[in-house]
């Protein structure tokens, strides 16, 4: 693989890292016709799923890059790209009240993941007590997180790995939850400066992040930091599910429509208390917590269902 490409590089705009060019010695057409051959190939004998198989050399991968999913299966679920390779980057459980189909699509197409805080304090059962905003949202959400899943489930939790190194199309990978010098619980921006100083004597070209449920990418020297925002809880005022899509070496931030209603039902459904529900419904419709005293605040259950008393 490596004598297939050059290590030309070069920046390819503000929010691309390396640009990688195939490199041979054959004629085009003739390189062409090999490379659709063996593709043919590969494809008759591993058939076809989710994932896009390319013969390597010939065509770049696709790397999906997901984090702070939180239980959110209808947003999960809306997320079609077809990829190479999956990097999940922690938080698969709480806040959401659908944790087991989330950590089973996780366990069969994510090719790497890390542990996020969440996911943690599932495994550990670390109870959480808060009196308003997120905490007391975890607070109330993880009970329900516990019965929902299985022992094998909490198992998969507990046993990611808290950082994961791998090189990807000529790039050295590095994904943590939340930055290298600690990795589950330190909250980052996206500045320059705060990012330079936890990345001196990191061995990566790509830091890999979430944590924030804010999406960002950013360059830092001749490395390149990406947050892809969170699937299922953002909380930068944009409801629709976040990710990112590395293709071609160009890194894209991006967003999806997703049944929210659906998520917004599994909360009036449970048994949560009704403050929980109403901040809850808010930040799935909005991607964030309103002011007390603000008027978006909608605490109302959707008009087509019971509220659970």
């Amino acid at each position: 693989m490596a004598n297939l490409f050059r290590g030309t590089t070069r920046n390819i705009g503000p929010r691309g890292p390396f640009f990688f060019v195939p490199a041979t010695k054959l004629p085009l057409r003739f390189a062409d016709f090999v490379g659709l051959l063996l593709f043919a190939v590969y494809l008759c004998v591993n058939g076809f799923d989710n994932s896009v198989r390319r013969p390597c050399g010939f065509l770049l991968m696709r790397i999906l890059l997901l984090a702070d999913i939180h239980a959110n299966w209808a947003a999960l679920n809306a997320i079609t790209e077809p990829f190479d390779v999956c990097l999940v980057l922690g938080d698969l459980v709480d806040y959401g009240l659908e944790p087991s189909p989330c950590i089973e699509w996780v366990r069969q197409k994510a090719t790497h993941a890390v542990r996020g805080n969440h996911d943690h304090g599932v495994a550990q059962n670390v109870r959480v007590q808060g009196r308003g905003g997120f905490k007391y949202l975890t607070g109330v959400t993880r009970p329900i997180t516990q019965e929902r899943i299985t022992a094998a489930d909490r198992r998969f939790l507990g046993n990611l790995p808290i950082t994961k190194r791998a090189n990807l199309e000529n790039s050295r990978f590095l994904m943590v939850h939340a930055t290298p010098r600690d990795p589950m619980d330190e909250y980052t921006i996206a500045d320059v400066d705060f990012w330079s100083r936890r990345l001196q004597d990191i061995d990566a070209n790509v830091i890999c992040v979430g944590h924030t449920h804010h999406p960002y990418v950013l360059e830092v020297g001749d490395k390149l930091v990406i947050n892809p925002g969170s699937v299922g809880q953002p909380r930068d005022g944009d409801p629709r599910a976040s990710y990112a899509l590395i293709e071609n070496q160009r890194v894209e931030l991006k967003r999806i429509e997703y049944p929210v209603e659906e998520t917004v039902k599994t909360v009036w459904e449970s048994n949560l208390p009704e403050p929980a529900k109403a901040m809850l419904a808010e930040v799935f419709r909005t991607g964030g917590i309103a002011k007390p005293d603000s008027s978006k605040v909608r605490s109302e259950a959707p008009s087509t269902m019971t509220m659970q008393q």
